[in-house]
């Protein structure tokens, strides 16, 4: 669906625009501002996510991790974006619809994490209240679907605001910090039909889509 020749090409996506925030693909020029978020909210975040590589924080690392970004967007496999306060540009998080799976499914996994300082300010439900419309009108998914831990209640309390529905229980569903965890299942679809429940609907500024037809992040925590 969307345009796309490189992660390096600012050009060639348009910013996703929410309540206060905004979302892009992710660019090197990031690197510093993501680097120090994530070294700041280590101890915050690691509770919620895979273990992280040994060289998870380094600039080859980040190099790499946007080719994969490239490579996933390329095959209509994933949609990585980082998450950024409107106000000074200030890189607050990210979120990622993955797994994104066509066909007769025509769904995909949300996924999202938040630095440490920015965390429970409303961001997060600003930038996934802003996904949800591009998910739906632009991706042309059906189902948008979220797994959280069990006692993830941050999480719990953001999908149900915005409309996600409870699906069911997983166990041992993802291996987060070296743990299998237990999982709530979520999911939203486009026939739920409910608007996010936010002070005003959020604007959005589609991304330019492919002319020829589409054919972790992947635990939703911090």
């Amino acid at each position: 669906m969307w345009l796309f020749s490189s992660v390096f090409e600012q050009s060639v996506l348009h910013a996703i625009m929410g309540e206060g925030v905004y979302l892009r693909v992710p660019q090197m020029k990031d690197f510093a501002s993501w680097q120090a978020l994530r070294e700041e909210s280590r101890d915050f975040l690691t509770p919620w996510e895979p273990l992280w590589p040994v060289d998870d924080l380094t600039k080859g690392a980040f190099r790499r991790r946007l080719r994969h970004y490239a490579r996933d967007m390329q095959r209509d496999e994933a949609y990585p974006l980082f998450i950024f306060r409107a106000a000074d540009d200030c890189l607050v998080g990210g979120l990622t619809l993955s797994n994104v799976r066509r066909g007769v499914c025509q769904a995909a996994s949300l996924g999202y994490w938040m630095g440490a300082r920015h965390a429970g300010r409303g961001y997060m439900t600003a930038a996934v209240a802003a996904v949800i419309p591009v998910a739906f009108d632009v991706l042309h998914l059906r189902r948008i679907e979220a797994a959280c831990m069990t006692h993830n209640a941050a999480s719990i309390r953001l999908l149900q605001k915005l409309g996600f529905v409870s699906e069911g229980y997983a166990r041992e569903y993802l291996c987060i910090n070296g743990t299998w965890e237990d999982h709530f299942l979520f999911a939203r679809l486009r026939s739920d039909g409910m608007k996010p429940q936010l002070s005003q609907e959020a604007p959005v500024v589609p991304w330019r889509e492919r002319s020829s037809p589409l054919p972790p992040d992947v635990a939703v925590e911090g």
